[in-house]
């Protein structure tokens, strides 16, 4: 108080104003150069595909006037005599929030470029649009960690110290936030490993549908009904995830039941006729048919083939198609299907007297 008493009977009324003018003039200059760099950035933007532009628009925009009122403060202050401890301190604050609006264009800047950049490859490079995701956030984390320690020293801070004594206290965080460090670590090896990437449709459990992203601690996955899932990395890759994207052919096994009052030599042509109709699919890759077992209530048929297509339509209408085809050859050759039947056979006892003046029925 004593230093800011000394400052104000040093000057005047005039220097005060004088000193209040250009404040206020450093504010309205930092607010149209905020202005003029937006709209020029946005223009270059709109001319041009590249993110560059439209990342720095999104930067300019993260100006806080507020935050730039120590700079303002301390080019004012040069029209005042101040003592040297109170000029002293406008520096140091006008630096500081320097570094911080620095931090915060870099923090924009990296988050846009980053989300535009993800924004035109999704769908087309699963890949680079998962490892983005975990790249900006660790290029964020990493400014802000910048930010700070540049902070810490101007304010005197001996770093080495502080970054000696993080270390021990990272173990305790460590300890203390492991569910989080562990879904962090889950998501770089995600990212690292790629068992799957945005777009890819996996299953997971009796969970099943398309990643959508890939986040910190928890990726979110849209499932066929039109909900979005969202699991802990962590717990993702303590599961069995089977990716159906990158599933090059698809086998497919299915049963044709015969009834059991099918001639034999008709039983002995059905893998023939199977085998002719599979292979009329231009794309079906035939293995195998044959005449399994003798089930309960029909003859069992079993027949594998291959689909060289991972899309699950393109697997059902030529599953459609060989059963239209095998209920018309079926048709045609008089073959019956079978269906679940019992069959009761009723009798007497053994120790039922027949009725009198006839023999025993069944």
């Amino acid at each position: 108080m004593k230093l800011l008493f000394a400052a104000w009977r040093a000057n005047g009324a005039t220097e005060f104003l004088i000193a209040g003018a250009v404040v206020l003039g450093v504010l309205l200059a930092f607010a149209l150069l905020r202005f003029v760099t937006a709209r020029l950035s946005r223009a270059l933007a709109a001319r041009s595909a590249a993110p560059l532009h439209a990342a720095m628009a999104d930067a300019a925009s993260a100006t806080r006037l507020w935050l730039l009122l120590p700079v303002a403060l301390y080019i004012g202050a040069g029209a005042l005599e101040l003592p040297g401890r109170v000029h002293e301190a406008i520096g140091n604050a006008a630096v500081i929030v320097l570094m911080l609006q620095a931090g915060g264009w870099a923090h924009r800047f990296i988050g846009s470029w980053f989300e535009l950049k993800s924004t035109r490859r999704e769908g087309a490079d699963g890949e680079a649009v998962t490892a983005m995701g975990l790249i900006s956030f660790l290029a964020r984390v990493t400014v802000w960690t910048i930010t700070l320690l540049l902070v810490l020293n101007h304010l005197g801070v001996n770093i080495t110290a502080l970054v000696a004594g993080l270390g021990i206290g990272g173990v305790a965080v460590a300890l203390a936030l492991q569910n989080v460090l562990g879904d962090l670590l889950a998501s770089l090896a995600i990212v690292l490993d790629k068992p799957f990437v945005v777009g890819d449709f996996i299953v997971v459990d009796n969970l099943r549908g398309e990643v959508e992203r890939v986040g910190i601690k928890t990726t979110r996955i849209r499932s066929l009904d039109g909900e979005q899932l969202i699991v802990s990395n962590a717990d993702l890759l303590k599961s069995r995830i089977r990716n159906l994207r990158r599933m090059t052919r698809r086998r497919v096994e299915f049963t044709v039941g015969i009834a059991y009052e099918t001639a034999p030599e008709k039983l002995a042509r059905v893998p023939a006729l199977l085998r002719g109709i599979v292979q009329a699919q231009p794309r079906a890759g035939f293995d195998r048919a044959h005449f399994k077992q003798l089930g309960d209530s029909a003859l069992v048929f079993e027949v594998v083939y291959f689909v060289p297509d991972p899309d699950t339509n393109a697997y059902m209408d030529m599953q459609q198609a060989i059963n239209l085809e095998i209920f018309r050859r079926f048709a045609a050759e008089g073959i019956e299907f079978a269906y679940p039947t019992q069959t009761v056979h009723v009798r007497a006892p053994a120790n039922l007297a027949p009725p009198a003046g006839g023999a025993a029925t069944t």
